[in-house]
């Protein structure tokens, strides 16, 4: 980047409050009204519905409308619109007044936020082509297809005022900073102000909005887009590159040529006093200051599908289609960039009140940015608002499928269609778009007559004047793109003449499901001459192009002509035998190209683990096309659900283990889209696979693997008479067992498709004990265990559970480790001082010449000498 200056960051200051255009990508249902459900705000809470630094920002997948407090950088308020996903809306906001447009059906919706009231009216067009703008309490409906501009009052929605009208075709209709409307009119070449009407009771009954400064900024039919300023508006010519800027204090304008590589684009507004041009096509960014260029910097990455960079206090702020916002300083030094995880469509750059909000709709975060550009992370979903929780956020769609590789990029083709027709000393060339072969063509040079003109990328018709009646001229025309100028395609032969047909008069439209518009009209008057063809222009938001001729007075242009969700309206020209056209006919009104939606992207499917034979589905919103989805339509075999809240859901009733194909098809006025198409498996019954059992003399470890059959399995163990236990999968120990037992072990596993069963049969060890008799310290104790002796002694072993002489059959040596069997309750034995005072009626029949047993008072077992480890004999 290179740079004339530095820029002053100044500190955050109280400005004046104004509402600039935002086009938001929002869902709203309107029928029957908003049916608004709000969260943390009541109506007699005047504090929070004044407060300044906020904004209102969407949340698609959810449903609902948040307003983020830039100070705490946390939702404070939300609205919850339960009907309110599928459709597009535009939202510009104030400290009072939220207006909402639904793009999809064109009502204008308003809330105050003092009595949140709202008010609807269905007066507007639908489709993109009409903006809502909004300042203190004015609010304006600029219809840019038809060139009306209109004013209504924000508390009831009432028209104020007689329309202003401009030719078709504008573009802007964004408030600066001074309450100025500021319209472009690119037909014409010029820009103009428009001052509000007041709307308070005390204003006078006949009070109109005004047209306050016109001014001519290019030659007829270029390019134009604007960006309001504190004070005035700065213009693109994207024809010429060339930016003007408009200052309310100054009675001229200033102009600058910028070194645009492409066709430039402005944010609607800027803040500061210096206009970034963004040029996506090449990704690189122009500044411009109060002396004309000032400096650029190159945007990293790939793609064309930059955003307008946004100025706020001397940083540049771009947002990337890549969900990322790029962020440079003053001097085009790269700062870290600001990221969305799957961000569900354009991000939302708004300058309000001393903060920059960023909103992605799709995700459930935004991000405030204040003056020192600290950064600042909102959850949108947080329930700790006033009034209670929100319904949960439905699941995420899976990510997009990658985008193919950029194309090879060259010069542009040669226009189609060049048709040239006569008129009175003039005539009207027109043509149909070339191929951009890569690179947004920035203009269209026409050359006759002597003389060279340069036509706006989207106008695509001039009227040269100045010519000589009865003379014959021919007219070429050539693309435009940054690799350079593409062939020439040379018109008809024209001779101009006086004698010009009538224009057609009531022309229609009309859009077909198959995304097709059939324009009509009835037949011109010739004026005594035959009309031998008609010429058809499309009418867009700052933009007018032929789109077909017809020799009949109807013309259906076909499904792709035109963009869907977009609104166009329609002029005609009759020319007659002698090549000589009328003037255009009125305007037809407005339609909006419509088809069957897209087909839904990125389908997946996946085991529902916890439900029996279900599969979950999601997949990416479809494109609707230019009408709303209603619903989508998930099917598979014999089943079917409608889903009209969100992009996922589980379908039921399969058997367990089954492979299902799915389909998923969106559904909008049109019909049925293809299908996205996926398969998953149904959770299976698990499979259990015991690999080993580890016993002690009272535990067994029985070790297993588990298929869960795509699902989420619990695990239990237990033995013939011992109660089972719960674990892990993998292995699990069951305690209570008895030593030298033989054991049947049985492994359960469960999930949500049913329980199965599994045995293994393992031996617990045997357990020993020690014949324990320890010599006392002096006289006969000191020897009493050293051997057997005649009378009673330890260690003494007998056939019976007692000490029975005749029933002896041996004794242990000290030490002696004997393996034991079983407890028999019988004789009491008192141990004395040689094993630690034990006394005990309880013998343990032991290994010794046979089964036969030794008291428990003489016998010391191992693990602890706990004698319930031994069954009972």
């Amino acid at each position: 980047m290179t740079s004339a200056d530095e820029v002053t960051v100044d500190q955050p200051k109280r400005r004046r409050r104004r509402g600039y255009l935002v086009t938001v990508g929002t869902v709203l249902s309107l029928a029957g009204g908003l049916a608004l459900t709000v969260l943390g705000l009541g109506s007699a809470d005047q504090a929070v519905a004044s407060f300044d630094s906020a904004s209102w920002v969407w949340s698609k997948a959810k449903g609902e409308v948040a307003r983020i407090n830039g100070v705490t950088a946390k939702v404070d308020t939300r609205v919850d619109v339960p009907k309110a996903r599928g459709h597009q809306v535009q939202i510009v906001q104030n400290d009072r007044f939220v207006i909402l447009r639904d793009v999809n059906t064109g009502a204008i919706g308003s809330m105050d936020l003092t009595t949140l009231q709202e008010f609807w009216s269905a007066s507007a067009t639908s489709g993109i082509g009409v903006r809502v703008a909004l300042h203190e309490d004015s609010v304006f409906v600029i219809d840019t297809v038809q060139g009306q501009v209109q004013q209504l009052d924000p508390r009831t929605l009432g028209k104020v005022g007689n329309p202003l009208r401009f030719p078709p075709g504008v573009a802007g209709g964004v408030f600066d900073g001074k309450g100025r409307l500021w319209v472009a009119a690119p037909s014409e070449g010029t820009v103009t102000a428009i001052t509000p009407a007041a709307t308070s009771p005390s204003a006078p009954v006949k009070n109109e909005p005004q047209r306050v400064r016109t001014e001519s900024v290019a030659q007829p039919a270029h390019d134009l887009t604007l960006s309001t300023l504190e004070d005035g508006v700065a213009v693109l010519d994207r024809t010429n590159n060339k930016l003007h800027t408009v200052l309310g204090s100054q009675p001229s304008f200033t102009s600058a040529t910028l070194p645009l590589p492409g066709p430039g684009t402005l944010a609607p507004h800027t803040d500061g006093e210096r206009v970034p041009v963004t040029v996506p096509d090449a990704r690189h960014v122009y500044v411009a200051g109060e002396n004309g260029f000032r400096s650029d910097f190159a945007v990293p990455g790939d793609g064309e599908n930059l955003q307008p960079a946004v100025a706020w206090k001397g940083y540049f702020y771009v947002a990337d289609a890549t969900g990322a916002v790029r962020v440079f300083d003053s001097a085009g030094k790269r700062q870290k960039d600001i990221g969305f995880r799957n961000p569900g469509g354009p991000l939302e750059l708004e300058v309000r009140e001393g903060y920059l909000f960023i909103n992605a709709p799709g995700s459930s975060t935004a991000r405030v940015v204040d003056g020192s550009h600290a950064v600042r992370t909102v959850d949108k979903y947080a329930d700790d608002v006033l009034g209670g929780d929100a319904p949960p956020a439905p699941p995420e769609a899976p990510p997009p499928p990658p985008k193919p590789k950029k194309p090879v990029v060259t010069k542009p083709s040669a226009p189609r269609n060049v048709r040239a027709a006569a008129g009175n000393a003039e005539a009207r060339v027109t043509w149909q778009a070339a191929r951009d072969n890569g690179a947004a063509i920035t203009r269209y040079i026409v050359t006759g007559a002597g003389r060279s003109f340069q036509v706006g990328a989207d106008q695509r018709a001039l009227t040269v004047t100045g010519l000589v009646n009865g003379q014959t001229y021919e007219f070429s025309v050539r693309a435009v793109n940054k690799k350079g100028e593409g062939p020439a395609r040379t018109s008809n032969s024209v001779r101009p003449t006086s004698e010009v047909p009538d224009a057609p008069t009531a022309v229609t439209a009309e859009a077909k499901p198959d995304g097709s518009v059939v324009v009509t009209w009835p037949p011109a008057n010739g004026q005594g001459l035959e009309i031998r063809r008609y010429t058809v222009t499309a009418i867009s938001e700052g933009g007018s192009a032929p789109i077909g001729e017809a020799t009949e007075a109807s013309l259906t242009i076909k499904d792709g002509e035109l963009e869907y969700g977009k609104q166009y309206a329609f002029t005609v020209v009759s020319v007659n035998e002698r090549g000589a056209g009328s003037k255009a006919s009125p305007i037809s009104g407005s339609v909006v190209p419509f088809t069957k939606p897209g087909k839904p992207e990125g389908t997946d499917a996946a085991t529902a683990g916890d439900q029996a034979g279900s599969i979950s589905v999601a997949w990416q919103p479809s494109a609707d096309n230019g009408r709303p989805i209603t619903k989508y339509v998930v099917s598979a075999g014999d089943k079917s659900l409608d889903v009209t809240d969100g992009t996922a859901a589980t379908l039921t009733g399969f058997e367990s283990g089954a492979t299902v194909a799915v389909e998923v098809r969106a559904v909008n006025e049109a019909g049925e889209s293809e299908p996205g198409t996926a398969t998953a498996k149904t959770v299976a019954l698990p499979r259990i696979t015991i690999t080993g059992v580890d016993p002690t003399f009272n535990t067994a470890t029985v070790r297993f693997s588990v298929d869960a059959g795509g699902g989420t399995a619990s695990c239990t163990a237990a033995a013939n008479g011992v109660a089972a236990v719960s674990g892990a999968c993998t292995g699990i120990r069951v305690n209570g067992l008895k030593p030298s037992t033989r054991y049947t072990f049985t492994v359960t596993a469960k999930n949500a498709a049913g329980t199965v069963k599994e045995t293994a049969t393992a031996t617990t060890d045997a357990l020993f004990g020690v014949a324990t008799c320890k010599n006392g310290q002096e006289g006969e104790t000191a020897t009493y265990c050293d051997k057997d002796r005649d009378g009673r002694n330890g260690n003494e072993i007998f056939s019976v559970a007692r000490q029975d002489n005749g029933n002896q059959v041996g004794w242990a040596k000290p030490g002696t480790r004997l393996q034991a069997y079983c407890k028999k309750s019988g004789q009491e034995v008192y141990a004395y001082i040689y094993n630690n005072e034990k006394r005990s009626t309880w013998w343990v029949q032991v290994n010794y010449s046979g089964k036969n047993y030794i008291p428990w008072a003489w016998l010391n077992l191992e693990g602890g000498d706990k004698l319930n480890n031994l069954p009972t004999c």
